[in-house]
């Protein structure tokens, strides 16, 4: 996989102040394509919030396709594809939360997947890098938004 992780900028957020995250390499879980990092220091002014630990975890695992699937042949009758398979790759952050003040930690999840219809990679790469773009960009433009919501509720 092409991807390498290094520090950290994580976007704005309410009561944070240049949060830093450093991520230090860790092994996947069994049977996973992927590659995983596990949060080893946190930077900036993040009140409360803490690097992983066994108890408390916070990791990143960005997941590719076990074996990849192709497009099928064309239907000889009717010139279309019989079907277009995804590719499923992923990115699974995990971060131990606690949910009252003296209980252990409860492990909350952020997951996001893409789903990459078989052959775009060659036909119509440019697209797959602009849903990607986009969803990045999207990500860093709400993330304080994002978090106060996840915190409130309120949209």
């Amino acid at each position: 996989m092409a991807i390498s992780l290094s520090a950290i900028t994580g976007g704005a957020q309410t009561g944070f102040t240049a949060p830093t995250y450093t991520p230090t390499a860790d092994t996947p879980p069994p049977n996973i394509r992927g590659k995983q990092w596990y949060i080893s220091a946190v930077g900036g002014t993040q009140t409360g919030v803490i690097a992983h630990t066994v108890s408390a975890p916070f990791t990143v695992l960005v997941t590719a396709p076990s074996a990849l699937k192709t497009l099928s042949a064309i239907d000889p009758v009717t010139g279309m594809l019989r079907s277009v398979p995804r590719n499923n790759y992923g990115v699974l952050i995990r971060k131990g939360a606690t949910p009252l003040a003296g209980q252990p930690a409860a492990v909350a999840i952020f997951r996001c997947t893409f789903e990459v219809p078989a052959g775009t990679d060659t036909a119509d790469g440019n697209s797959i890098r602009a849903l990607t773009s986009c969803a990045v960009g999207v990500l860093s433009q709400i993330s304080a938004g994002l978090g106060d919501t996840l915190v409130s509720g309120g949209l």
